[in-house]
């Protein structure tokens, strides 16, 4: 996993948030998941196969999603335009073709 970035709330908590763009593979259903974060992304996984985002979302499928890809953003709304463009891609060559690309 990639450095933590630390932001100032208007409190003086700090905490620790992952901006970026992921895809999640289940092996179970052999499918990948794209999505944007602002938060820590290892707790949106857990919540991920937790199904703590409700029973009808897509990743409710399966309870064993794992890190397949994480692209780090300056900013969520950055996050979100990789998402997108990724999601627009709409292929698991595509998708693994841009895993390999970062992987190198």
């Amino acid at each position: 996993m990639g450095p933590r970035r630390i932001l100032h709330l208007q409190s003086p908590f700090l905490f620790l948030a992952d901006i970026c763009c992921y895809i999640l593979y289940s092996a179970s259903l052999d499918k990948f998941y794209i999505g944007a974060c602002q938060d820590a992304l290892e707790e949106r996984i857990r919540k991920h196969n937790e199904h703590a985002y409700g029973n009808h979302r897509f990743t409710a499928a399966a309870k064993d999603w794992q890190l397949f890809l994480k692209i780090e953003a300056d900013s969520f709304p950055h996050a979100v335009r990789f998402e997108r463009k990724i999601k627009s891609m709409n292929s698991v060559n595509s998708t693994r073709s841009l895993v390999r690309r970062y992987q190198t």
